[in-house]
């Protein structure tokens, strides 16, 4: 967006909503009784998004969700029953393999870099796909809206809601623990799960975090991960060469940040009676939290 309304944004608006700058003036909202946005213009454009009310609990049973670690190589996909497959930022590369029903993209720098597959991703009528508000500036700018053919979700980070102050870190419990859908780490209070997503989703550093809580929410009693894998981060994903690997975040957020939400993510799951099943046997994250089984076995 232009330098100059993020310098007026600045200069009229408190830091602790900085997070806001880029949308501002462009994007105008509004929010329902759950606290969920319900409406979304951009650039006087009206845009089409679905109401999240209306989709809770709208799937069930079992759902494949495909996350981009190089295990998924070693994977035969035409072993795997039909069901429901959930992709998120590269896994579209699976699309002849698996049926996406439902799509999450939340990493901004993958949609400034991924054009030719953003294209063929909201090309496809039948898929839900869940992003946030500069995920659909983005798609909008890249491809004008008669081009996006595909459902639009509009989520966002429960620390930082549209056009409202952020909330730091520390102050996660004390804000939202009089909230009966979000969960807290018994051990670490600062890292929350929370089962209702109209009103956000908590970020753990990896989008993996933010589709558990988007499935828990869809109605999914059983999930399958594949590509889970959470090591080798210098190797490229299943998608990618050496020459166009993107970069990852996430080794250095492995212990203080990762391992912990999937630690309360395995609880929140429980709860509810949801199974979580990662196919990734070399899997950084413990069996402890996620059984981990070969696909082969998990499947017959």
């Amino acid at each position: 967006m232009g330098t100059l309304t993020k310098q007026i944004y600045r200069y009229t608006h408190p830091r602790n909503m900085r997070h806001n700058e880029n949308l501002w003036p462009f994007v105008k909202i509004q929010r329902d009784n759950s606290g969920a946005i319900s409406s979304l213009c951009y650039r006087n454009q009206k845009i089409p998004i679905e109401n999240l009310s209306d989709i809770k609990g709208s799937f069930n049973g079992s759902a494949l969700l495909t996350a981009t670690g190089p295990s998924i190589r070693n994977i035969d996909f035409s072993v795997i029953p039909e069901i429901p497959a959930v992709g998120v930022n590269g896994a579209w590369h699976l699309h002849t393999k698996v049926n996406f029903s439902v799509y999450i993209i939340v990493d901004m720098i993958f949609m400034d870099s991924r054009t030719d597959l953003l294209e063929k991703i909201i090309s496809s009528t039948e898929l839900i796909l869940f992003t946030t508000a500069n995920g659909i500036m983005r798609l909008v700018d890249k491809f004008s809206l008669k081009n996006i053919k595909c459902k639009l979700a509009l989520i966002e980070d429960k620390c930082y809601p549209i056009y409202e102050q952020k909330i730091p870190v520390n102050n996660i419990y004390s804000t939202f623990k009089s909230q009966d859908n979000i969960l807290f780490l018994k051990d670490n209070v600062n890292i929350a799960f929370n089962h209702d997503i109209r009103n956000g989703i908590f970020d753990a550093g990896t989008v993996a975090y933010w589709s558990l809580q988007i499935l828990s929410y869809l109605g999914f009693d059983k999930i399958y991960i594949a590509g889970l894998d959470m090591n080798n981060f210098s190797t490229p994903r299943f998608y990618e060469t050496q020459n166009d690997m993107l970069p990852s975040f996430l080794e250095g957020k492995m212990h203080d940040i990762i391992i912990p939400a999937f630690t309360l993510a395995r609880q929140a799951m429980s709860e509810k009676n949801i199974e979580v099943i990662n196919l990734s046997l070399e899997s950084a994250i413990p069996s402890y939290i996620f059984q981990k089984l070969d696909y082969r076995d998990a499947f017959k």
